[in-house]
């Protein structure tokens, strides 16, 4: 699949190198498994293992704890790549950063000796427990509890849209719980890490989706889940704010992905253009559809230079806030646009699910919802604004 695409000027050789790996390895290793991976709903092992290898999955990370000392743009640059080719692989490494940041940020050094160091070198893979039965965009309704009975925190609730759980090589979840009530009336509300096989900790059932079908998603349970006080992620009371320090970053990093599958819709629908004939001529000599993908080339541009330097001041340690919800809102609402106008262009092709066009409009709308929906974007741009 080829592609064209405008590469900011400013970008270093780094990146250049880091695109083009990145992009043989989608093409060659995962391309062709993209298909059975949606028929089967499977997630990715083998793909797994050779992203860890290549230290994609540990790329932004420091180096001391098994990751790859690399910077934010290079990962979103990475999962821009992947996504083009198919979004669901790439979500298992942004699902993974999620709980690898809260990790490395609040973790003490045994912590990450044990449970960040194996999901970035892709032995294993992390999952984050926040979202709920009735907690979703408003987190701090969250009603999962955990009881200190004076040796161990005891763990009872669910949780469910988990991404990544229940995987052969799940490691360490991160779970949000209700530990006690603070003087204002609010929930106190903690992170714990529980691995995979402790008991009382275990899954539901496999969640059907509309897109990321090989991304793999489950339920979650707790019932007297019994952990060891050292499994308390930073400060008790902490949870809601650790979790939606990461938040931010999250939304870059969903863009990247929204940003992937603009871009891949573009490249398909300029080559099946090119090759498709009809009332007696190439379909791309159609006004109709040149300014199709005119308006996709325009759009992944846009979103692109957004993203991009949403993550060059995440890297340069300067707020991002604002610039992290614009890029988000702008490059997944311009995806779902793109994945379907690319439907469009191939007609009858385009929804049968061996084209990846098809594929990828599914992917798209989940990029709607996840890291906080549009509509949860507008309000926090909105708010900054009129701060």
């Amino acid at each position: 699949m080829t592609t064209t695409f405008n590469q900011p000027h400013w970008l270093g050789e780094q990146h250049a190198m880091m695109r083009e790996a990145v992009r043989r390895f989608a093409e060659k290793e995962i391309a062709p498994r993209s298909e059975t991976l949606w028929e089967q709903e499977a997630f990715p092992y083998a793909i797994w293992r050779q992203a860890g290898e290549l230290g994609f999955t540990g790329l932004p990370y420091p180096e001391q704890s098994g990751g790859g000392g690399g910077d934010w743009l290079s990962f979103v640059i990475v999962l821009e790549e992947l996504a083009r080719v198919d979004c669901a692989v790439a979500n298992a490494l942004m699902a993974n950063s999620t709980v690898a940041s809260l990790l490395n940020n609040y973790g003490t050094a045994e912590q990450k000796a044990r449970f960040l160091r194996p999901i970035l070198d892709g032995t294993q893979i992390g999952s984050i427990g926040l979202s709920e039965p009735d907690a979703g965009s408003d987190a701090a309704n969250i009603a999962t509890r955990a009881t200190f009975d004076g040796e161990r925190w005891i763990i009872d609730g669910a949780k469910t849209f988990i991404s990544n759980s229940g995987t052969e090589i799940g490691g360490p979840t991160v779970i949000a719980a209700v530990t006690g009530t603070r003087p204002d009336g609010r929930k106190e509300i903690s992170n714990f890490i529980v691995p995979q096989g402790t008991p009382g900790y275990s899954k539901g059932r496999k969640l059907r989706k509309i897109g990321w079908r090989a991304s793999i998603t489950h339920e979650l349970f707790f019932e007297r889940c019994a952990i060891p006080l050292d499994q308390l992620l930073g400060e008790r009371g902490a949870g809601l704010r650790q979790t939606l320090a990461q938040i931010n970053t999250g939304r870059i990093l969903i863009g990247a992905l929204a940003l992937g599958i603009l871009q891949g819709s573009l490249d398909r629908s300029i080559g099946y253009m090119k090759e498709r004939r009809a009332f007696g001529r190439a379909i791309s000599e159609f006004q109709a559809l040149q300014f199709k993908i005119a308006d996709m080339a325009t759009d992944a541009h846009a979103a692109r230079l957004m993203l991009y330097d949403a993550a060059a001041l995440k890297d340069a340690g300067a707020p991002f806030d604002a610039q992290a919800s614009q890029a988000k809102l702008f490059a997944t609402e311009h995806a779902m646009k793109a994945a379907h106008q690319a439907l469009q262009i191939h007609g009858g092709y385009g929804v049968m699910a061996e084209f990846p066009v098809a594929r990828a409009f599914g992917d798209a709308k989940v990029l709607e919802i996840v890291e906080g929906t549009s509509e949860i974007q507008r309000m926090i741009i909105a708010r900054t604004l009129l701060a």
